[in-house]
């Protein structure tokens, strides 16, 4: 109890001391631009920061030794949403990677709930006129009827228009606080329009499942209900995906039987904070992925017969993510780890799987059938961001020298790239300058592994060849992840693959580190607790320092 009570004290005394250092940078930037009101905004957050580990040190200590402390997944979720709201303050809408189309994807979904028109004669969304502004901050765009009766931009600088949140800077703040949630900017481009009234957008919807957009959607329905402004709209369908993704990672860790400390550690990564509180489809993925892991974990260690209900979950949960990237269709894969008895003998088994396999097969055939197709179908191709060639399928096929080659090269020169863009490199928009520092990347990294390593007193649950079929998935997955921007987005000329980022990894990263357990490598003392607290200190430290970047990034 004393030794916790020093950690507490000790991480709150850092980030305290790093919270006064950074705010040299927020009076800069506040000095530079006249935005003194940076500097105020600064102490909330460090309050709000400070605050939050008081309490969450003194969640994690309380009862300890005397059998009653509080369960970690009841701490997961008052930490996750406490630090996901703070992640959504500093870094604000339509920031993170493509969340531009995927509020625009969400925003689609909520017109189809409110029973009104959600696409143009020509397919794009419709928007409320007064929430053009989040994706032509600048008001560049100029106005046209078009033969559909919806206003439409025409101009030639809509790809140029500045999106809010595309590239974070002191401006972005300002501009923000100028909006506040009742300012209502409407479109002045040629003709005048009404608040409510649809707008074609310019910004393309992503071709996947609608199911990767309910949460999203219903925060986006709400705020159009209740005639929220742009900015508490985007708010609040962040506030809603955020909500369901703690609530998916609440319900794996109560169905975990082992390695619940290890989810919790993944699951307060600066990434995974970061995607948690934007409206991306990420959300679905990793909190569908989460709770796969949980059930599969608990059929084959915990629970001593499979039934309908499980089976039905799983068909369900590969149905609904499935179609979003089809690479964790590999990890149907840890069914496997079930024994054939659960299930009543082979047939039992047998049925489940068509059951659950079928599931996944039918709702990737209904959304991504074409896509699928079409790149089967490729003997040349071009990469979407320019008219150079292209890897495609039958290039790969030919080629077994060239493409084994890039693969060894990119393991080789991107592995760094990856374990920092899986941690928390690269936040916003894959953005350089919103970094997490590399000496916090190797505290989280070292965090994660002490929680997966085997305490004094704990039973090894997996057995070697568990943890081999697991480490085979996950690297399927991972070169599921290379192969797919390979294929899709790589010119011949490049040295290694383009487009993968280290994000693609965290829905199989908890079962991974849970297999990393092993009877060689025990700690001599269960600190869990103290180092999930560290986690939390080092996310606070993450937090004022984004936002004092952004705060002189002039």
């Amino acid at each position: 109890m004393k030794r916790n009570s020093k950690i507490w004290l000790w991480g709150m005394v850092t980030v305290a001391v790093l919270f006064g250092w950074h705010f040299l940078d927020v009076r800069a930037g506040a000095s530079a631009t006249g935005d003194g009101w940076l500097r105020g905004r600064y102490l909330w957050l460090g309050a709000s920061v400070l605050g939050g580990l008081g309490i969450f040190g003194y969640a994690l200590r309380k009862g300890e030794g005397k059998g009653r402390q509080i369960p970690l997944e009841s701490l997961y979720a008052a930490a996750g949403l406490c630090l996901g709201i703070l992640y959504m303050a500093v870094l604000p809408p339509l920031s993170a990677p493509d969340e531009v189309s995927h509020y625009i994807s969400a925003y689609q979904l909520s017109s189809r709930i409110l029973g009104q028109p959600s696409n143009s004669a020509t397919g794009h969304v419709l928007v409320r006129a007064q929430d053009m502004w989040l994706e032509d901050v600048d008001g560049i765009y100029r106005y046209e009827t078009g033969e559909d009766g919806y206003a439409r931009a025409s101009s030639d600088d809509t790809e140029t228009a500045r999106i809010l949140g595309g590239v974070l800077a002191e401006e972005t703040y300002r501009t923000l606080r100028e909006q506040g949630i009742t300012g209502r900017i409407l479109p002045d481009g040629g003709r005048p329009m009404e608040a409510d009234e649809p707008v074609v957008s310019v910004q393309p919807p992503v071709v996947t499942t609608p199911i990767a957009y309910v949460p999203q959607a219903i925060g986006i329905a709400a705020a159009r209900l209740l005639h929220l402004n742009a900015v508490g709209l985007v708010f609040l369908g962040r506030v809603c995906n955020l909500l369901f993704f703690v609530g998916m990672t609440w319900l794996a860790m109560r169905r975990l039987p082992f390695g619940k400390e290890v989810l919790f550690g993944v699951a307060l990564l600066p990434m995974t904070l970061h995607l948690s509180a934007s409206m991306s489809y990420d959300v679905l993925i990793m909190g569908s992925m989460f709770y796969l892991t949980a059930v599969c974990l608990d059929l084959a260690f915990e629970k001593e017969r499979v039934t309908l209900q499980d089976v039905a979950v799983l068909a369900v949960i590969m149905a609904a993510a499935g179609p979003c990237k089809m690479i964790y269709g590999v990890f149907m894969g840890l069914c496997l780890l079930i024994p054939v008895r659960k299930f009543g003998g082979v047939k039992g088994w047998g049925l489940a799987a068509l059951a659950v396999a079928g599931a996944w097969a039918v709702s990737m055939a209904a959304v991504n059938a074409g896509t699928i197709a079409a790149y089967a179908a490729e003997t040349e191709s071009s990469v979407p961001w320019g008219e150079e060639a292209a890897y495609s399928f039958s290039y790969v096929l030919h080629h077994p020298y060239e493409t084994a080659k890039i693969f060894y090269q990119t393991l080789l020169w991107q592995l760094e790239v990856y374990h920092r863009t899986m941690i928390g490199g690269y936040l916003g928009n894959l953005d350089e300058i919103l970094d997490v520092p590399y000496g916090a990347v190797v505290l989280f990294t070292v965090c994660l592994l002490c929680l997966a390593m085997k305490k004094p007193g704990e039973s090894q649950r997996m057995s070697a060849g568990n943890r081999i079929w697991i480490g085979v998935l996950c690297g399927g997955c991972a070169f599921g992840a290379m192969f797919s921007m390979l294929i899709a987005w790589t010119a011949l000329s490049s040295a290694v693959i383009s487009g993968v980022q280290g994000r693609y990894f965290l829905p199989f990263l908890p079962v991974l580190l849970m297999a990393l357990k092993n009877d060689t490598i025990v700690l001599t003392k269960n600190g869990n607790r103290s180092i999930l607290y560290l986690m939390c200190c080092a996310n606070g430290y993450v937090l004022v320092r984004l936002y004092a970047t952004v705060c002189i990034r002039l």
